[in-house]
């Protein structure tokens, strides 16, 4: 729900949210990872934008590029989320706020907000890192229309071992089909 709640104020679509859910979960199982790893993941993962709500809706809803200053702001989601879900003992919510905090962390170091590197990147913030890409690629917003999922699957092997967890591409792409039938069941918006 809290997850639903975030993507209504960025003005994103809910099926976003279920969709990387879903997605997560199949990747996590992919990765070898446990059944109750990979559930734990598909509750969480929704929570990974939860730090949006503090950030400014004109920046949030601003349909061009963002200036350099907005783009720092916007950067602070990850922190807002973690800050707002750390002290929680509830298990979703002690990865939720690791989530939010490391999903844009880049393999390479290059990521925000603590320019970590490789493995020193929980595993759920790596996953969530490139289904978060792959899903809001394929997706309309504000600012961008969908991609095509050969533009797509170009970028992820692009960022192979740069922005993404080199088995992380792998396994991805190997579940392409599955995840285009997620989009297909769950798709932005309802066919009317």
């Amino acid at each position: 729900m809290l997850g639903d709640a975030i993507e209504q104020r960025s003005k994103e679509t809910g099926s976003h949210v279920r969709r990387v859910a879903l997605m997560c979960e199949l990747m996590a199982l992919k990765l070898g990872q446990s059944s109750e790893y990979a559930e734990l993941l598909k509750y969480a993962s929704p929570l990974h934008d939860i730090g949006k709500i503090g950030i400014p809706e004109s920046i949030l809803h601003k349909p061009g590029k963002l200036t350099d200053g907005e783009w720092e702001t916007m950067k602070t989601h990850a922190q807002i989320g973690y800050d707002l879900l750390k002290d929680s003992t509830r298990t979703i919510a002690k990865m939720g706020a690791r989530i939010a905090l490391n999903h844009h962390e880049h393999w390479d170091g290059n990521g925000y907000p603590n320019a970590l590197t490789g493995a020193a990147i929980p595993l759920e913030g790596r996953i969530v890192a490139i289904i978060d890409v792959i899903d809001a690629l394929g997706s309309e917003r504000a600012y961008k229309k969908p991609w095509q999922e050969n533009e797509i699957i170009h970028y992820i092997n692009e960022r192979r071992g740069k922005q993404f967890d080199p088995a992380m591409v792998d396994a991805a792409l190997e579940l392409f089909e599955a995840f285009r039938e997620i989009r297909r069941t769950l798709p932005d918006h309802p066919p009317r």
